[in-house]
């Protein structure tokens, strides 16, 4: 059992690399809807400017559609595509069409059709592929480091948020009775609260009197 959930986990982790890989591709259909064909517009230059459209990546995939036996797709090197000729061939002619072709590679990728006058005729491709997505030349030079500031901590000052901490109204003052005082229609007034020692006497005397009327009570 532990075996077949590692071969499972190991076929999952594959399956998911493979869709990263194919959504990582672009097909790149050659010269859209015109094709892989002699160019009835645009002339020589109609397979340059639907190349400088596009962005192409190691990855990417060709798509060259034309009528088997009636076109061909070759790749060659820079001189063969600028004389329209096949000498140094890169690879085998393919003259099924359509033809898919993987850019394995990174740099300047040049295709013509060998058929008759079809590369003169302007059926031949030159594209530059890079190496990832996006790719850019490095910056000249060392990038400055963005500069850091140690915060310091702000001193006091007027505006300074005030003190939480609620200092008393009013205290008692010598001599005279604890209390509070309060304001009633803006005039003060002082409530008188008897003191501890004053409690204790109070207590001391009501508590017998107390007993002794219990005990008349209830004996």
């Amino acid at each position: 059992m532990e075996k077949f959930v590692s071969m499972a986990f190991v076929g999952l982790i594959v399956a998911v690399l493979l869709m990263e890989c194919a959504a990582a591709q672009t097909v790149h259909v050659v010269g859209d809807i015109m094709g892989w064909s002699i160019p009835m517009s645009g002339g020589a230059g109609a397979y340059v400017t639907w190349a400088a459209t596009k962005n192409f990546v190691v990855g990417d995939v060709l798509t060259f559609n034309f009528v088997t036996n009636e076109h061909d797709v070759l790749r060659v090197p820079k001189a063969s595509y600028d004389g329209c000729t096949s000498s140094n061939p890169i690879g085998n002619p393919i003259t099924t069409g359509p033809a898919n072709i993987t850019l394995d590679s990174a740099g300047e990728h040049y295709y013509i059709c060998t058929f008759g006058w079809h590369c003169q005729a302007g059926q031949k491709l030159a594209i530059t592929v890079s190496a990832t997505p996006g790719s850019s030349p490095s910056p000249t030079g060392n990038p400055t480091p963005p500069t850091t500031s140690t915060p310091t901590a702000p001193s006091p000052s007027s505006s300074s948020p005030a003190d939480c901490t609620l200092a008393p109204t009013s205290g008692p003052t010598a001599g005279g009775p604890t209390g509070s005082t309060t304001r009633t229609n803006n005039i003060p007034t002082t409530t008188g609260i008897p003191d501890s020692s004053s409690s204790l006497v109070l207590a001391s005397v009501l508590v017998p009197l107390l007993a002794i009327v219990m005990q008349d009570l209830f004996f």
